[in-house]
């Protein structure tokens, strides 16, 4: 198995569904993003929104364990390369996130993951930057959430 196998590079993957009620939504946002269109359906009313919907931080925490659930799920998936198989590592950070469209209260959403691409870091040996994109979609398909990420993995 190749490294462009192993991350999956140019496949997109689905990580799960995850439907968000009105009791997460208004936990989450009261713990992290206390505005009137996330915490309350009456105010909400009275906002842009005009209901009550997620916070895009919400959204992009539940990719997230989407994400991590797969990665371990399949974290076995037949690793037939040199040993050892790749460990993923922590993120650098992420890019070109984008909260598209509102995630009103008792959609479901459907999360993927793409593997970009990835390339060994110079200061660090058998280490290697991989890039994924993640995307997030609503029941109708419309793309809700869309972000580049980078993810250290040490393979080789």
């Amino acid at each position: 198995m190749t490294l462009d196998e192993f991350f999956d590079i140019g496949v997109t993957i689905t990580l799960g569904s995850h439907t968000f009620t009105p009791e997460a939504i208004k936990a989450f946002a009261r713990k992290y993003d206390p505005q009137p269109f996330h915490i309350d359906e009456k105010l909400a009313e009275g906002t842009v929104f005009g209901r009550l919907c997620a916070s895009g931080w919400h959204t992009m925490a539940t990719w997230m364990r989407y994400n991590l659930a797969q990665l371990y799920e399949v974290g076995d998936k037949g690793w037939s390369g040199p040993d050892p198989a790749p460990e993923y590592g922590p993120s650098p950070g992420f890019k070109n996130l984008k909260w598209l469209k509102p995630l009103y209260a008792g959609e479901t959403v459907t999360f993927t993951r793409t593997g970009l691409d990835h390339r060994p870091i110079a200061s660090r040996p058998g280490w290697r930057i991989l890039t994924l994109r993640g995307e997030a979609y609503d029941s109708t398909g419309d793309k809700l959430l869309e972000f580049d990420s980078a993810v250290l993995v040490k393979a080789g």
